[in-house]
């Protein structure tokens, strides 16, 4: 019996360690980028809930056409059937980054060499970026972080922390997302989520890289 709560409590205990880990780490790197402390948890707090939400931005009509059945198919006719495609930006994987992006520009960033190193990541995310049939983008999780980190390293050795931020969060949604669009919709998807899905990872992600560089 000793030993069964013992293994419940390690069940219990290791993934709340983890997950307390994960988020003292993440609100550290976001505080090394220029934040408070309450500021980075704010940004980490609204950037996990941001994730969860996404705002429609256009909406375009979907024609399916009816499978036709019978060995006289001819002599009726089958409609096709009307559904609506809906293009939504992700809080939480694009409009947050974007808008944390700004600000590092506008406070601690060099323009050129954010420049320079977002489009770096942004080549290295649109070749390694792959449209799945009812999943979306899929792209490997740390391949934009290390390459911002190291974008960040060679083009701005004295300001990496917020070039390699800008580079991984902006590099991965144009590589992954903004270049493939015409893509992702032809996949006839109800809804389409720019930083939404597998490219949210990376870019969430960029912040913890971007941290060990500072």
């Amino acid at each position: 019996m000793k030993m069964l709560w013992s293994l419940l409590f390690l069940f219990l205990f290791i993934p709340m360690l983890l997950a307390s880990l994960f988020l003292n780490l993440a609100v550290f790197s976001f505080a090394r980028l220029g934040l408070t402390p309450a500021g980075a948890f704010a940004l980490l707090a609204a950037s996990i809930i941001g994730g969860l939400i996404n705002i429609p931005i256009s909406r375009r009509r979907l024609y399916v056409e009816q499978p036709q059945f019978g060995r006289f198919p001819f002599f009726f006719y089958y409609p096709p059937q009307v559904s609506y495609q809906l293009l939504c930006v992700n809080v939480g994987g694009a409009v947050i980054p974007v808008l944390f992006s700004l600000y590092l520009l506008a406070t601690r960033a060099p323009l050129i060499p954010a420049l320079q190193a977002t489009l770096i990541v942004t080549i290295v995310a649109k070749v390694l970026a792959r449209v799945i049939p009812g999943v979306g983008i899929s792209i490997p999780t740390f391949i934009p972080p290390i390459v911002a980190a190291l974008a960040a390293i060679i083009v701005s050795p004295h300001n990496a922390a917020p070039v390699a931020y800008i580079a991984g969060a902006l590099g991965t949604l144009l590589g992954a997302d903004i270049l493939n669009l015409g893509a992702i919709r032809s996949l006839r998807s109800q809804v389409v989520s720019i930083g939404g899905a597998g490219v949210f990872d990376g870019i969430f992600l960029v912040a913890l890289a971007a941290s060990l560089l500072s």
